[in-house]
């Protein structure tokens, strides 16, 4: 192998992939314990497919919040207050 080339393993255990899936939503939102995180981002180190879906999955939630945000008409926000006892 030529000096510089990265080597990619093909070998990677994607059962931690699917253990670590349902955090990447609160990773992104910061909401994660040292802990999980540091596990988390050793994870994503290794994983470029795990990387992958993290960088989508912040893209998506950046452009949502670039968005302007529609206004609810009066009479929707007032029945979706009341079903939700918000009133």
């Amino acid at each position: 192998m030529p000096e510089g080339v990265a080597t990619v393993s093909t070998k990677h255990d994607h059962s931690l992939c699917k253990q670590l899936l349902s955090q990447f939503s609160d990773y992104i939102d910061g909401e994660l314990d040292d802990a999980v995180c540091a596990e988390l981002e050793a994870h994503l180190a290794d994983c470029p497919d795990c990387r992958i879906l993290v960088d989508t999955l912040r893209k998506t939630v950046s452009l949502y919040h670039d968005q302007p945000q529609p206004e609810l008409p009066a009479d929707v926000q007032r029945r979706l207050f009341k079903v939700l006892r918000l009133e």
